[in-house]
């Protein structure tokens, strides 16, 4: 057989092989757009939803009626595309997912598909949770925070100003009254007020929801790569002194610059890398019962890593 005839039989699978990935890579972008639209159907009241926090956290304030506003006629619908673009894929992941199985699968072992298909179906299990960890536990005490230390803020400079004599007191509290005050009330100074975007709200609340459910795809991650041999239980928790100062900096980094939220998303991604190294013993240890099993694994070895055995091996050898 000529140089030329084994290229062109090496090539043949290659092309097969694209031209597979291009059908899978089709339906995947096609899944998208449709989940894209019905996402937009009803990208209204995801909105709303998504809100929901900041809403409540006005209404606690005392504002009866809480409002946010949009200062360009584009900035509404282009709000409203960018939830569909997040939620379409959140609806599409599940056919995303399944034609990238299909196209791996087949370049597997039996052994090695029930091995990965397990951590496909808990990824997107996994982000979910920290999606509404996000949305309803961080999200209402960053709001909290935020609004509710402009209010503080602003009701202890109105006491300062009525105690030098700039304002006259209204009913035992400073006329400005805070965050939310009934602008009749004030009769001299600066009243700070909120008035909220919807785009910018509505930012803060996805990077929470894509933050958290993130890093709850630590466990995942690495369970996997412990399965595949990449990483070790004892060797996770030989750096967990820098893990602690990796997801300190990662709680700065994606979190707004308040201690209570870094430390919420500190406490949960540390309690997930100590349950990662929980689940990647659980798989050491699995491999070295089948490994026994098969005959593969034998426990003197681990004498051997003794210095002593090793020296005394080696005289016995000479």
């Amino acid at each position: 057989m000529s140089t030329s005839d084994e290229v062109e039989d090496s090539s043949a699978p290659l092309i097969e092989h694209l031209a597979e990935l291009r059908t899978r890579l089709i339906r995947a972008v096609l899944a998208f757009v449709v989940g894209i639209i019905l996402a937009f159907i009803v990208a209204e009241p995801i909105l709303e939803f998504l809100l929901a926090p900041i809403e409540n956290t006005l209404r606690d304030l005392g504002d009866p009626n809480p409002t946010l506003q949009y200062t360009s006629p584009q900035e509404y619908l282009f709000t409203l595309f960018r939830i569909s673009m997040v939620f379409g894929f959140i609806l599409a992941f599940p056919v995303i997912a399944f034609q990238l199985w299909r196209f791996v699968a087949p370049g597997l072992y039996k052994k090695e598909q029930g091995a990965f298909l397990p951590f496909l179906i808990a990824s997107p299990v996994m982000f979910l949770l920290g999606a509404s960890f996000a949305q309803f536990v961080v999200t209402p005490l960053a709001m909290s925070f935020f609004l509710g230390f402009a209010d503080v803020s602003s009701i202890f400079t109105g006491m300062l100003a009525t105690v030098a004599g700039n304002i006259a007191p209204s009913d035992g509290l400073p006329p400005t009254g805070g965050l939310l005050a009934d602008p009749a009330t004030t009769s001299d100074g600066v009243r700070i007020t909120f008035f909220g975007k919807v785009n910018e709200s509505l930012d803060i609340t996805l990077k929470f929801i894509i933050a958290f459910g993130m890093c709850f795809q630590l466990p995942v991650l690495l369970t996997l790569m412990g399965k595949a041999g990449l990483v070790s239980a004892d060797g996770l928790g030989a750096v967990r002194k820098y893990a602690m100062v990796g997801i300190l900096l990662l709680a700065a980094l994606v979190t707004p610059p308040d201690v209570i939220t870094q430390l919420i998303l500190f406490t949960v991604v540390y309690g997930l890398y100590e349950i990662s190294i929980f689940l990647v013993r659980r798989v050491e240890g699995k491999r070295e019962d089948k490994l026994r099993e098969e005959g593969y694994y034998d426990d003197d070895e681990e004498e051997f890593d003794d210095p002593l055995m090793k020296e005394f091996d080696e005289d016995e050898g000479k």
